[in-house]
């Protein structure tokens, strides 16, 4: 059963208890494809630069698929990568387990991420919807502390089959960026993406934060792109990157993501005040 989350506070569990709680685990196939692509593109350089190429899927859900696929695809990338799901519920793993091969493999536990090392990448998504967003800073420190040098965090949230995908990216240290990802056709106009922000920004789109003057600059700059659809929805979608660039918006990509129908910008343009 899932229970209420309850707020994540101290750096360790004193009972030795997994730090976190039962999520609904709700996934389907594919649905991470977007981020996918994004840590086996541009961040590609960081698994390929790891002395441990040890990666964790932290909170994979009631299936584990998307650890599966996060294994498939970044063995592309480095073929010694070692893919660990983590999931909270026991039985959960217990399922998984009969998916396990060299360099994939499962495990009980939390926020305090219980794999021998220190991992290059942890992707949590989903999972930080269900806490308050007064425990995001708290959880986010704990998972960052268990990075290696030069390692990422993903805090991201997407829809149930991945069309409309945010993130945020951190090192050890602190957050770098925000990113949005969307299929193209699935949206009237890019600040509908807003519903699948991460928790730390999800309650701040309103007038007076930076996330919400991001969201409106990229309407307005969607808006004026609009002759640029006669050449296609990407087109378009380059065309308002560009504006959000040439008005200071701090992005960075460039073209080559953006025709993926992707943005990133710098996270102190979009943090909370």
């Amino acid at each position: 059963m899932v229970q209420k989350a309850e707020r994540v506070s101290a750096p360790r569990s004193r009972s030795g208890k997994p730090v976190g709680n039962i999520t609904r685990g709700t996934t389907n196939p594919n649905r991470m494809r977007r981020l996918d692509r994004w840590l086996a593109g541009p961040q590609a350089w960081r698994l390929r630069a790891a002395v441990d190429p040890l990666v964790v899927d932290l909170g994979y859900g009631a299936s584990p698929a998307t650890a599966v696929e996060l294994f498939e695809r970044l063995r592309a990338v480095r073929p010694d990568v070692r893919v660990c799901g983590i999931e909270i519920e026991p039985e959960r793993v217990r399922t998984a387990e009969a998916l396990e091969r060299p360099g994939l493999s499962f495990h009980v536990g939390g926020f305090e991420v219980p794999v021998p090392g220190n991992p290059v990448l942890v992707r949590a998504f989903n999972v930080l919807r269900q806490y308050e967003e007064a425990d995001v800073a708290g959880i986010w420190g704990l998972v960052q502390s268990r990075l290696a040098p030069g390692g990422l965090f993903i805090d991201g949230t997407c829809d149930e089959i991945g069309r409309r995908v945010t993130w945020v990216a951190l090192d050890p240290e602190k957050p770098l960026s925000l990113s949005l990802s969307v299929r193209f056709g699935s949206f009237e106009l890019p600040s509908e993406v807003a519903e699948r922000l991460p928790k730390a920004l999800i309650h701040r789109n309103v007038p007076g934060e930076r996330i919400h003057a991001f969201l409106q600059a990229m309407d307005k700059a969607w808006l004026e792109a609009a002759p640029l659809e006669s050449f296609g929805k990407r087109q378009r979608w380059t065309g308002m990157c560009q504006s959000l660039r040439d008005a200071g918006w701090p992005l960075q990509d460039g073209p080559s993501r953006w025709r993926l129908g992707e943005v990133t910008v710098a996270w102190d343009a979009v943090a909370p005040r």
